[in-house]
């Protein structure tokens, strides 16, 4: 990375300066908050969601700057209007304890997976096909979605390059791999990583969430071998299945310990319980994240020192993707302050009509209607900021979502995590899988395109979820 991109540059100054004039300042409220607040968020979000698609040129060469707008429309206002001590408290706050664990997280996934290099002879038949999203359906909740997404969309490729049939493999790739299978731990997608930040239990998505996945993986891999093998028959010429032996190797296989580091560095942090802080710029920081961010940075180091750069360079390995997401997330995680900060307010902040849709008249949780909500908005916005917005909506008390309210966390956690594959900018992964595709001579389908395929084979199982799990 040549340059440091202006949004996190000037973050790293007001993050700095931020907690020594928030130092005695009172949080913001968000009963006095109006709508207009919520502007930056949606402005943040649409541009995700636009320029891409109508401005690709611009966002490519000027997604910093975009970003950088919409953090000032927020935080200028919040300075002038709330005082400059509730925005620097909101934002230091934003900024040490909640965007910088997410983000390192999300960075020594995308090193150490970058890192791992999958070669052999596979053939994509129906049943090798089948068996790879499968693998990589289970090792997405632990390599996270954007890790295993990484490692095996090349492979993928190669081994379906000769099928003039094939867009529909990388359709359910991106379904099942950067999507679904992320959903059983909190390794596994943004959301349930932000959720375990809030004091969700380590295994409790797996514990919870299993059947629902189960479910899934089977219904869309048992489709998915249906279609893959009428595609196969209707190939002019199917690809010769070679009789020596499949052959496959990795290279940057220490990389794969560096993983283990990972998940046990995530697990550990979880299951130490220490009330020991640090002070650091005024805010007191746990002891076991910082710890545990210490320790997944260096092992980011390590796999950069350790892994051959032919197996990067091969890899096709860029700094884009990441500093892309690091920009965006840090423009998404303070322009959602003044969001969270009204839905924190209940029925005395602006978001109380939400509550209303997803609280019964007795006040109890309308469990479906989190579910296709929280899946709605993860479809089209970005799935980590909505499950904050309705984890905070039910309440954000992970003692009581992981206990009396453990069908309303599980309905949160599985909308932002299944419907998060309804479209490409539904999870970051998607966008990845989808160019790296059409940089090998794929056609995938455009943006309504994928859409379609995603409601054809996503609604009947959202459905057949809401029923078996929901009501």
């Amino acid at each position: 990375m040549r340059r440091l991109p202006a949004v996190l540059l000037f973050l790293c100054g007001l993050a700095w300066v931020a907690p020594a004039a928030a130092a005695d300042a009172a949080a913001i409220d968000g009963a006095k908050l109006g709508y207009a607040w919520a502007i930056p968020f949606v402005g943040m979000l649409m541009s995700i969601a636009l320029f891409p698609l109508f401005a690709a040129d611009f966002w490519g060469r000027h997604f910093d700057k975009v970003a950088l707008f919409w953090t000032l429309a927020f935080l200028l206002p919040a300075a002038a209007l709330l005082g400059p001590g509730a925005a620097a408290h909101a934002l230091a706050h934003t900024v040490l304890l909640e965007y910088m664990p997410f983000i390192i997280l999300l960075f020594s996934l995308f090193v150490v997976a970058g890192g791992i290099r999958i070669v052999g002879n596979l053939i994509g038949t129906p049943n090798t096909n089948t068996a790879l999203l499968a693998f990589g359906a289970v090792n997405a909740s632990f390599l996270g979605t954007t890790g295993a997404s990484m490692i095996l969309i090349r492979p993928m490729i190669r081994a379906n390059a000769d099928r003039r049939h094939n867009v529909h493999v990388f359709v359910f790739f991106i379904i099942l791999v950067s999507n679904i299978g992320g959903s059983l731990t909190p390794l596994g997608d943004p959301p349930l990583f932000l959720g375990f930040l809030k004091g969700v239990d380590f295994l409790w998505t797996m514990e919870h969430l299993l059947p629902a996945t189960i479910v899934s993986g089977a219904y869309l891999l048992a489709i998915f071998w249906l279609v893959d093998r009428y595609m196969w028959t209707k190939e002019p010429e199917p690809p010769m299945t070679s009789a020596v032996p499949r052959q496959v190797r990795i290279e940057g296989a220490q990389n794969m310990l560096y993983l283990a580091g990972i998940v046990g560095a995530v697990l550990a942090s979880g299951v130490w319980e220490t009330d020991i802080t640090i002070p650091v710029f005024g805010f007191e920081l746990p002891f076991n994240g910082l710890t545990r961010d210490a320790v997944l940075i260096a092992i980011a180091v390590m796999s950069l020192r350790t892994t051959p750069q032919r197996v990067r360079i091969e890899n096709a390995f860029s700094w884009l993707p990441i500093r892309e997401v690091a920009v965006l997330f840090a423009a998404i995680f303070v322009t959602i302050i003044p969001v969270l900060a009204m839905l924190q307010a209940g029925r005395s902040g602006g978001f109380a009509p939400l509550l209303d849709l997803v609280t019964q008249p007795d006040g109890s949780p309308r469990n479906w209607a989190y579910f296709w909500l929280t899946g709605s908005l993860s479809s089209y916005l970005d799935n980590a900021p909505t499950y904050l917005v309705f984890f905070n909506l039910a309440g954000g008390d992970a003692q009581q979502l992981m206990g009396p309210m453990a069908q309303t966390l599980m309905a949160i956690s599985a909308g932002a995590v299944f419907m998060g594959a309804n479209s490409y900018i539904g999870n970051a992964p998607n966008f990845m899988v989808k160019a790296i595709c059409e940089e090998r001579g794929i056609r995938m389908p455009s943006f309504f395109g994928y859409q379609w395929w995603a409601f054809l084979l996503l609604f009947p199982l959202f459905v057949l979820l809401t029923f078996l799990f929901f009501l």
